[in-house]
């Protein structure tokens, strides 16, 4: 089946990882968010891949190429992101058939994407307590009857994931008109398809949208979670590794080191001497965790370094940041309420107790730098020695 993967947006709710980097190709464990997609649509039996590409397009054509594990990739261009549906009016010249379409952003069980592929239109759904931030299904049966967007009375408490099987005769219905909040949307080519055809729902037994910076730290821990250890590179003296901890070819580990896994240590990486990395921590290729330093819980991007005598906790930091001697990050607020980040300019809960920072790519903090629980650093941001930041810098 022809699969077209939408990868063509910047990803603003992100900023600022994705100030220069789009957000279907930031680091899940050992490969971009997007390609966790396309892994688990390879798994479930796609014989095509057709990449909707956009902004840093560049980034994904590389990863990618003209091939991905033996299936053919194409990819199309959507200049303007202007909807989900105007992203699959980009890829319809290369439609012939029946089509299936994806989030890039998303995370899907392959299981449950095999069944959605089985055959015919259906969509994946998925159960949640709460419905109404979502698009929410209405079903009779085994059958899709209707879908409504952030409903106060949901018809159902089955969600839409944006996993959809198309009839070829959608191909023709993907021209709609713009909605309230000025996007094109699938779900409007979708009523068209249920008003025409019997569209069966499929359970995803596990999925996850990532859109913000403390899902990104989620996504980590589900596919951290699910690596076996492994250690190629290089472990020196009494470095201890406990639980699963895969060190990659190229990676050294200094004496005095632990490590509490689930920890994935990519090529290039330093780590010590007497560090101490736990939690769900991704230390990417090329970045450095020095003498005395506690990572915990965190996303460390590529050639980023926190080399002295620092702690980061539940923080996601961007590329080529530098964290100063004596940087400490505050994860927990004393009033145990949930941490908040400002997401497009409104304060918005993580739901998560535990939350440091977000640094984008090149930020650096001085010396003895103190960073509050729920604050982020913009790309290049810079701090003053001894400074104690607040507010977004």
């Amino acid at each position: 089946m022809q699969t077209v993967i939408l990868a063509a947006g910047e990803g603003t709710r992100m900023r600022p990882l994705t100030e220069s980097l789009p957000k279907p190709m930031l680091p899940v464990a050992d490969r971009p968010l997007v390609a966790h997609t396309v892994d688990a649509a390879v798994e479930a039996g796609v014989d095509e891949l057709i990449l909707v590409v956009g902004y840093e397009q560049q980034v994904v054509r590389e990863h990618f190429g003209d091939s991905y594990r033996g299936v053919p990739v194409s990819y199309a261009v959507q200049e303007e992101q202007l909807g989900t549906a105007h992203a699959v009016q980009a890829a319809r010249e290369h439609l012939d058939g029946e089509f299936a379409v994806l989030n890039g952003d998303d995370l899907y069980d392959p299981a449950g994407l095999a069944d959605l592929f089985s055959g015919g239109p259906a969509v994946g759904t998925y159960e949640v307590e709460d419905p109404t931030p979502y698009g929410v299904f209405a079903i009779d049966g085994d059958s899709v009857t209707g879908i409504v967007e952030k409903p106060a009375d949901p018809p159902s408490n089955r969600i839409n994931v944006g996993a959809y099987v198309f009839p070829s005769e959608a191909r023709e219905w993907l021209d709609v008109p713009m909605s309230e909040r000025g996007e094109h949307e699938i779900t409007d080519v979708l009523e068209r398809v249920i008003d025409q055809f019997d569209v069966r729902t499929v359970d995803i037994d596990r999925w996850m949208g990532v859109g913000r910076p403390w899902e990104l730290l989620e996504a980590n821990e589900w596919k951290l979670g699910e690596m076996e250890s492994a250690v190629r590179g290089e472990v020196r003296g009494d470095a201890e590794l406990r639980g699963t901890v895969v060190v990659e070819d190229g990676a050294v580990i200094e004496p005095g080191v632990v490590i509490e896994g689930p920890v994935l240590v990519r090529s290039g990486a330093h780590v010590g001497p007497n560090a101490y990395v736990r939690g769900a921590t991704l230390l990417a290729e090329d970045t450095e965790v020095g003498h005395g330093v506690e990572v915990k819980n965190t996303v460390v991007m590529s050639g980023s370094n926190v080399p002295h005598v620092s702690y980061v906790g539940d923080s996601v930091l961007g590329r080529d940041v530098n964290l100063g001697a004596g940087t400490q990050v505050a994860n927990l607020r004393h009033d145990e309420a949930d941490v908040t980040l400002m997401v497009k300019g409104e304060q918005v809960s993580t739901g998560r107790r535990k939350f440091g920072v977000v640094a984008g790519d090149g930020a650096k903090t001085a010396i003895n730098t103190s960073l509050n629980a729920g604050t982020k650093l913009s790309a290049g941001a810079v701090t003053k020695p001894g400074e104690s930041v607040t507010k977004d810098r």
